[in-house]
């Protein structure tokens, strides 16, 4: 991992499993089935409902500042805590997590590399044992909205190309041939994406035990394939913001572009817009 930008923000397994129980450190699974979490989870974790925990049960948007704080006040996490992050399908909703977490500027915070699969891969502890914390104060100092991207901002890029957009859908959702994975609620009432777009999957970017891919490989894929440029203002988007909250981490850490946003409106709010261009095409 030493390649990355920031190779500080990944920690292995090997190494989760040496600091369970070291002082300020806190792991939190995120999962959108915390049945998961319920049948076993690593000893000493809190567990997150990417739905419930992390997005407004009132209106579409993240969870508010103050939510935040009384989630994290609940879970006895202080500002100090280092926090690790892991969760299902390769780590999605935790890096939809550490996106959040990040907005509300809490310093220090790593993914676990592989997630829960690579965990339970290896055969390693798990538990059903709730954790005990006493409550904290903990208190939201600074934010940074300048992580998200919001509509007014992808209406001026789609006009104007003014930015890289890169969607991390699948292919057949990029062209329209389907708008939604099977079985899945949110969707909108075009298929398609937005003008301007370049499609690069999620996953892509993982290798098939869920860890990322070595530093030279994304590079290949992003920066030579896709010919981004890391000194260029850049939004990633999907379909509801998970897995291009995936695809942030990537572009933002493990290959140090400066200015990367999540559009986690993605195709749900876009696709959805009364007179907006969309386009089908593949390339």
């Amino acid at each position: 991992m030493s390649d990355y930008a920031n190779p500080e923000v990944l920690v292995s397994t090997d190494w989760v499993a040496q600091h369970l129980k070291e002082p300020g450190l806190r792991l939190i699974e995120v999962d959108v089935d915390t049945t998961a979490y319920d049948a076993g989870h690593i000893p000493g974790a809190a567990g997150l409902n990417w739905e419930r925990d992390l997005n407004d049960p009132t209106q579409r948007d993240i969870v508010s500042q103050e939510r935040f704080q009384t989630l994290f006040r609940n879970a006895g996490i202080q500002e100090s805590d280092t926090l690790i992050f892991y969760g299902d399908n390769n780590n999605w909703f935790a890096a939809f997590a550490f996106w959040i977490t990040k907005i509300y500027g809490h310093q220090e915070i790593r993914l676990m590399n592989g997630g829960r699969k690579k965990w339970m891969d290896e055969d390693r502890e798990l538990t059903t044992e709730l954790p005990a914390h006493t409550p904290s104060q903990y208190s939201v100092t600074a934010t940074h909205l300048e992580l998200r991207a919001l509509l007014p901002e992808i209406l001026e890029i789609a006009s104007n190309k003014s930015k890289p957009l890169v969607d991390v859908r699948s292919p057949d959702e990029f062209t329209g041939k389907v708008i939604a994975p099977p079985n899945l609620p949110e969707t909108a009432q075009r298929g398609g994406h937005i003008p301007g777009a370049k499609n690069v999957p999620w996953a892509k970017a993982v290798a098939e035990d869920g860890t990322f891919k070595s530093a030279d490989e994304l590079r290949a894929l992003y920066i030579e394939g896709l010919g981004l440029d890391p000194n260029q203002p850049t939004v990633a988007y999907c379909r509801i913001g998970e897995r291009s909250s995936h695809t942030w981490f990537v572009l933002k850490y493990l290959l140090g572009f400066k200015d990367v946003k999540n559009y986690d409106g993605s195709w749900t709010e876009y696709g959805n817009l009364v007179q907006a261009t969309i386009e089908r095409n593949s390339s």
